[in-house]
């Protein structure tokens, strides 16, 4: 059976995004080259506990832009609630703006944007 091992996501900018994600969302950094055989800076990141790992990438000659809405990464987080707050205090917009008053029932979910743009999308568990 294959295995989904890692994902490769460009990054304009790797000791903020290596910051960022250690800092508000609990990654810990795997593994780190300044050079790749391609010539990329690559690092590694994982949550605890997962398998999966995200490959993020930056070289000085690549350009980023990112599309708004192009892909999102899902973390499932045990309280919302006070996941998100901590996120508030630390400066991060939550969004959609009535986040919080859209899931009385059911699964509850919110959304923050990386330095870069992506979504990430906070889920419940």
């Amino acid at each position: 059976m294959a295995v989904l091992l890692h994902t490769r996501v460009r990054v304009s900018d790797l000791d903020r995004t290596i910051d960022w994600y250690c800092k508000h969302l609990g990654f810990e950094v795997l593994s780190r080259t300044d050079k790749s055989p391609a010539g990329n800076h690559i690092a590694h990141l994982e949550l605890p506990g997962n398998d999966h790992t995200l490959e993020f990438t930056w070289s000085p000659e690549y350009e980023l832009k990112v599309p708004e809405d192009l892909l999102h990464f899902a973390i499932g987080v045990p309280d919302l609630i006070g996941f998100c707050d901590q996120l508030e205090r630390d400066g991060i917009e939550i969004w959609p703006e009535d986040w919080r008053a859209s899931f009385p029932t059911g699964r509850k979910m919110a959304f923050i944007d990386d330095p870069d743009g992506y979504e990430i999308e906070l889920l419940e568990r």
